[in-house]
């Protein structure tokens, strides 16, 4: 499985972006699926994931602000952000797992006024 990620941008802060990861093989409901960011100089960290298709988790500095959800019929995993601030500003990952371990490429997000 090969994911392609994108929806990266500038965006002020307060604003919303929606973030899309397209997988290119099939994938299965019971995939676990996520979300990651990497700032400059910072380890990458987990944002939000939906662990084998049922429990969903995000990491206390985007709670209540940014929502994961995946389609499975379009092969796509989105990441629904609002209320951005600029420490939201990383680059994003995508990541599938299960027997397997696929990352997508990265997209930029800055949040600046």
């Amino acid at each position: 499985v090969q994911l392609q990620a994108s929806g990266g941008g500038l965006v002020q802060p307060g604003g919303s972006l929606r973030l899309s990861c397209a997988a290119s093989g099939r994938i299965y409901s019971d995939n676990s699926m996520g979300w990651y960011r990497q700032a400059p100089g910072k380890q990458r960290e987990l944002v939000a994931s939906i662990i084998s298709g049922r429990s969903v988790n995000y990491a206390d500095s985007v709670k209540g602000r940014f929502t994961i959800y995946r389609d499975n019929a379009k092969n796509t995993l989105y990441l629904q952000m609002n209320s951005l601030k600029p420490e939201d500003t990383a680059v994003y990952y995508c990541r599938i797992w299960s027997t397997f371990d696929s990352w997508g490429q990265g997209t930029q997000l800055t949040v600046s006024s």
